[in-house]
């Protein structure tokens, strides 16, 4: 093979290549994206489990189980730009997980759906869940920009 040849070869795989690259996002668009880790965090197992939809998060955090929990629905509501919170499953004694739905409504501008299984007298193991999922979040592009919209 002559080196015109093998210049026309590597542009070809390069093109190719994009070609190839541009189909597999455009699949990834429609497809949802899944999540899984856990953290060791003051001796305790925290599990997470994250799951985009398109306009939608649902976040699972378990506690040295893979439990359910408390399950509850947030979304932004309108004219205002604030958030309501419903509980889903486990009633309203127990409200740990509803100040984490809050609040990711408002870092991510989505509609989220949590589930929970921190035990409501364990304040700090939630803040540190919540730290730990916010990060998780960001590292994956989830999160409002400054300027708005999400960075997807």
């Amino acid at each position: 093979m002559d080196c015109g040849g093998l210049e026309k070869g590597i542009e070809e795989l390069k093109v190719n290549k994009e070609k190839g690259n541009l189909h597999a996002h455009e699949q990834a668009q429609g497809q949802l994206q899944i999540t899984t880790f856990s953290e060791l965090v003051n001796d305790v197992g925290l599990h997470f489990q994250i799951i985009r939809f398109p306009k939608q998060i649902y976040v699972w955090i378990g506690y040295n189980s893979a439990k359910l929990g408390h399950m509850y629905a947030a979304a932004p509501t309108r004219p205002n730009n604030s958030v309501s919170v419903t509980s889903l499953l486990g009633g309203f004694s127990d409200n740990t997980g509803s100040g984490i739905a809050h609040r990711l409504v408002l870092k991510t501008g989505l509609n989220i759906i949590l589930a929970c299984s921190i035990p409501k007298n364990n304040p700090m193991l939630e803040i540190e869940a919540e730290k730990i999922l916010i990060q998780k979040l960001v590292s994956l592009g989830y999160t409002k920009s400054r300027l708005g919209g999400t960075s997807l």
